[in-house]
């Protein structure tokens, strides 16, 4: 496979899953555009391949205007990656408006704009996959996290209408739904239950390894490996599914 000549957008790309899909990407010959809000951390993180983009998916100002920007410096965009989202657990009956909407403005909000945005050029192409890094709290309720398992049922959502939108088309729309991952969203986490719940931070770890039933934290390169395939031609059938990469989880 080679995707020379492909530029890829991929949110959240300067650190974790994210860079990860990024870097083989690159490898592959795609130009990566890698944003973020943070453009210290994206700039660190650039290689040959990867070119940092400072934008908020939040914001949809920051959105339009950060992808209209990679288009014209890199071209149209074919491979769309919405990675970027925040994961916390909270009880809903101490989920108030604010971390509810903070959240639903970057997993789901986000996803909206960054596909959104980059569809208007992608659809003047021949060829095309957009992908979303959701989570297996999107295809079942995560305890502990009533607000960030919704923002994952919610884009796994949009994939499945805009899979059924786009059959005909040259485009494919997928959800890759990871266990755990070993990112640094780990490690705050860990912070977070030891915080709520008083236990060890070695308690708090193999409380999150243990929802994966092989008994590992997966690592970020075995996602970018599934998002890589998405992209081959031997993917093209694959359209509208949420891909586990979970570690065994049924």
């Amino acid at each position: 496979m080679t995707l020379s000549g492909k530029h890829a957008l991929v949110t959240g790309g300067g650190t974790g899953i994210g860079l990860a899909i990024a870097k083989a990407l690159a490898a592959e010959g795609a130009q990566v555009t890698i944003t973020g809000r943070r453009l210290n951390v994206l700039e660190e993180a650039a290689s040959d391949g990867l070119f940092p983009l400072a934008m908020d998916v939040s914001d949809e100002n920051s959105v339009v205007d950060g992808v209209a920007t990679a288009v014209a410096a890199r071209g149209p965009i074919q491979i769309c990656v919405a990675n970027a989202g925040i994961a916390e657990g909270r009880a809903l009956h101490k989920t108030d408006m604010d971390f509810w909407r903070k959240m639903m403005s970057i997993n789901v909000d986000g996803v909206f704009l960054t596909i959104r945005e980059s569809l208007k050029s992608m659809t003047q192409t021949d060829w095309g996959r957009v992908m979303v890094i959701s989570s297996i709290a999107g295809l079942r309720g995560l305890k502990g996290a009533p607000a960030y398992s919704t923002s994952k049922h919610a884009v796994n959502g949009m994939i499945k209408s805009l899979a059924a939108d786009f059959a005909t088309k040259p485009i494919t729309f997928n959800s890759i739904c990871p266990a755990y991952v070993e990112t640094p969203i780990i490690d705050q986490n860990i912070e977070s239950i030891m915080a709520r719940t008083g236990c060890t931070e070695e308690e708090a770890r193999h409380m999150m390894v243990g929802v994966n039933p092989h008994g590992r934290l997966i690592k970020p390169e075995e996602v970018a490996h599934t998002a890589l395939y998405l992209c081959s031609d031997m993917a093209d059938s694959i359209r509208g599914q949420m891909v586990q990469v979970s570690g065994g989880e049924v």
